[in-house]
């Protein structure tokens, strides 16, 4: 919200210089955001009048001038200026003037020169080199009135500030120049201007049918046709200014009073060609299918949820949004009808962003505008037509279908105290409510209050305690040290924290990448198998249309980045959130119905496995690799890896990977089709698991150490070849009993063709077992004994024998 400081004093003028101004609405709660003025410094530039302008004797494109600046003799100014000529009055600076932006920053000085010969005694300046605009068309031609040597500053009154606000979404009676004012006289006692809308007396009795079907969409709709205007009228410059102060560029008389009333009163309206409306208007929802071609050259299809107005023929407008091209104001334009209407908030949210556009109307009608001065508003824009472009107007057509309902907030005083942090009076917080315009009724330490029409904020008890502090000041507010006690929170043993995750990803040699939620919507297909990804409604980018229910694809073009620089080694994670749907989810403080958000860390390995080095030989990344920092990841947890499928995993090179029974995620290298998709030479391998199985650890327990001396005795067993290492390990532990503290597997011998003891679809696996008792050594007996039933467990449950 953007607006001149000269347009709000003449609503509420305080005794307070400029900054002053600002620094009381920003503590009020409306922030200023920024304050600068119209023009930068600059002088000795008044109003010249061109009594002559002849081509230069030596340049096509030069004039030389005659101006008249008030300086007694005329001016000899020499000027490139397309539109310099005789009559026009512009702005002309004096030899010593000293005009703002040179090439260094400093302000740059008129001197006495000379142009291809001929003496140029000052400069005749366009909107740019003042820095008012951008334009530099031409030179700025000022009002014929505009008395000659006149400084230029007080004739265009550009001693004036610009004041833009930074308003939340609750302070919607605060988006017009009058609403600020009447903030800015609550905060400061300063008298507030009310404006009198005198009705305007009808000069006939034409009226256009206009039928409203949806009470649910707009409450109130008033309208009025003004016929015989001039739409070719001039805008005034008075108008033309106060737009361009407030953001807005002049375009048509009839345009730029509808767009001065928005930004004075906060009332947005709009102006149709009564004489392309066909039969009468009807408000209500649009059909599925109905197009509408808007003010902007957009064609849109709207449905059911969506207000339209609507002709006999067609949907003419964007209920409270936009109008449509096919009733638009032209320079042909004679009869005109006005519309100001209540459009109810929940029917406007949401509509500009379908559409993937947003309009100053929508932005204060899906906020909430003030239903009861639709009537005032209209007679306000009628007489602005009527002096500016002419015309008759004809009978006010007012329908109230159904308006908000006023409920009653009650404040309770100690309640307020309690939540602002400083003792109050049920006296201070009547003030500070009367004075913003609210009705107020006191009874036994509670106060209650009958919000205003064009208050939407305020429902229940909190808004009118926000009311209270702002009134009275944050600046008020004591300062008091807090009073609970201070104990540090200790993580639980039980749990490594995100932290200590990085840090130990960071220790394998990987390094943390940082991705959008937002991926392609072929990653989610081919890289993790979800044919029915999450969908945005309104994606930053087409290519980031969904939300991911894995890792991969994020690594994988942060790998592709980092490949297509030349990089050869790569190790990349990333800790982040996966989204996929779940209809057992409910919609919670920290959670959305039916879509579940797990967080999952995930990694990838490119390259070779050690990098270059001298003590061994080069070699890529293998799934032994990944598997490898997997089990450092989760230790001292030992996970099980079994055989599993991955849509983004290669068939035979990819394992599922268990803790404690339950499947926490995967490892693998990438499938052959996608590594080809991605254009890599070597296949990178990748894992991605459960955040929550990685953070939970077990807490050591304090061991003796042991005082007799462990026995190793080495074991080759003969198994099938289908016979996984896990299984051989796991029938190893289950037999070992408590004599059994260490097993592993250190050889795998599968001969190229049958040999003696072993057949072809037989393999040789040698496992090392360590035995140890904590009661005394261990005898021969006890270890062939422990021994023997391994190998025992071998036999009758994985079907292997001991080799020979």
């Amino acid at each position: 919200m953007q607006f001149p400081e000269s347009w709000l004093r003449e609503f509420c003028n305080p005794p307070l210089t400029t900054q002053q101004i600002a620094d009381t609405l920003t503590m009020g709660g409306l922030e200023v955001e920024e304050l600068r003025p119209v023009a930068p410094p600059f002088t000795k530039i008044v109003v010249g009048q061109i009594k002559e302008a002849v081509p230069h004797p030596q340049a096509d494109r030069l004039r030389v001038c005659q101006v008249d600046a008030g300086q007694g003799a005329l001016l000899n100014i020499v000027c490139g200026a397309p539109n310099a000529r005789a009559g026009i009055k512009v702005p002309c600076a004096l030899v010593g003037a000293e005009l703002p932006g040179g090439e260094d920053g400093k302000p740059f000085q008129i001197k006495l020169s000379k142009l291809r010969g001929v003496e140029s005694q000052g400069m005749l300046c366009s909107a740019r080199e003042l820095q008012l605009s951008e334009d530099h068309a031409g030179l700025l031609e000022l009002a014929a009135d505009a008395p000659v040597g006149a400084d230029v500053r007080e004739v265009l009154k550009l001693d004036d500030a610009l004041f833009t606000l930074k308003l939340t979404p609750n302070l919607a009676h605060a988006l017009s120049v009058y609403g600020v004012a009447r903030e800015l006289s609550a905060l400061t006692g300063a008298p507030l201007k009310e404006p009198a809308f005198a009705p305007v007396r009808p000069a006939h009795d034409a009226m256009l049918r206009v039928r409203v079907h949806a009470p649910d969409l707009c409450g109130r709709f008033s309208g009025r046709v003004v016929r015989n205007v001039d739409t070719r009228a001039k805008t005034p410059q008075w108008m033309v200014d106060r737009l361009a102060r407030c953001g807005q560029r002049s375009v048509t008389a009839l345009v730029d009073i509808s767009n001065y009333v928005m930004f004075e009163f906060g009332r947005p309206s709009h102006i149709f060609d009564h004489d392309k409306i066909h039969g009468g208007l009807e408000v209500r929802w649009g059909a599925p299918g109905e197009q509408l071609k808007l003010l902007n050259g957009n064609t849109v299809t709207v449905d059911e949820q969506v207000g339209v107005i609507a002709d006999d023929r067609q949907v003419e407008s964007l209920a409270g949004i936009m109008g449509g091209d096919a009733t638009a104001v032209s320079d042909e334009t004679r009869n005109v009808y006005v519309e100001a209407a209540f459009w109810w908030p929940q029917a406007i949210q949401g509509r500009s962003r379908r559409y993937n556009f947003s309009t100053d109307a929508g932005h204060r009608f899906e906020r909430g505008v003030d239903p009861s001065q639709t009537v005032e508003h209209i007679e306000h824009i009628t007489r602005l037509i009527l002096e500016i472009c002419g015309g008759e107007a004809g009978p006010m057509d007012d329908q109230v279908l159904r308006l908000p309902e006023r409920k009653p907030v009650t404040l309770r005083v100690a309640r307020a105290a309690k939540v602002i942090g400083m003792p109050l009076t049920a006296q201070q917080c009547n003030d500070a409510l009367t004075r913003l315009g609210l009705e107020v009724a006191a009874a036994d330490g509670t106060l209650t209050v009958k919000p205003p029409p064009y208050r939407f904020d305020l429902t229940i008890e909190e808004d009118l305690i926000e009311e209270v502090a702002r009134v009275i000041g944050y600046e008020q507010l004591p300062t008091t040290p807090p009073l609970a006690p201070i104990t540090a929170k200790l993580p639980p043993e039980g749990r490594r924290s995100r932290f200590a995750v990085r840090r130990l990803l960071a220790g394998l040699g990987y390094q943390e990448t940082i991705n959008f939620s937002f991926v392609e919507e072929s990653w989610e297909r081919d890289l993790a198998g979800n044919s029915d990804p999450i969908k945005l409604l309104n994606p930053i980018a087409s290519q980031m249309g969904v939300m991911r229910s894995s890792l991969f694809g994020s690594l994988l073009q942060a790998l592709k980045f980092n490949l297509d620089r030349k990089a050869e080694r790569v190790r990349l994670f990333e800790l982040g959130r996966v989204f996929m749907r779940d209809a057992a989810v409910a919609t919670t403080d920290t959670t959305v119905r039916g879509i579940r958000q797990p967080m999952r860390v995930a990694g990838l390995a490119y390259g070779d496995a050690e990098g270059l080095q001298w003590a061994r030989k080069a070699g890529p990344v293998d799934f032994y690799d990944g598997k490898g920092d997997v089990e450092s990841l989760l230790a001292p947890v030992r996970a099980q890896f079994k055989p599993a499928a991955h849509p983004a995993l290669h068939p035979g090179r990819c394992a599922s990977v268990w803790v404690d029974g339950c499947e926490v995620g995967f490892v693998g290298e990438l499938h052959p089709r996608w590594r080809q998709r991605w254009e890599l030479a070597n296949a990178p391998v990748l894992f991605e698991l459960d955040l929550e199985a990685v953070t939970q650890r077990r807490v050591p327990a304090a061991q003796p150490v042991p005082r007799f001396q462990p026995a190793e005795r080495d074991i080759a067993v003969i198994v099938a070849d289908h016979v996984a290492h896990d299984a051989v390990l796991e029938a190893v532990r289950s037999a070992g009993g408590q004599l059994l503290r260490d097993a592993f597997l250190f050889d795998v011998y599968k001969p190229k063709q049958a040999v003696a003891g072993i057949a072809a679809n037989e393999k040789s696996m040698a496992v090392r077992l360590t035995l140890a008792s904590s009661e005394a050594t261990l005898t021969d007996e006890q270890i062939e004994a422990a021994v023997a039933t391994v190998v025992d467990r071998i036999a009758t449950q994985l079907g292997g024998r001991l080799r020979g």
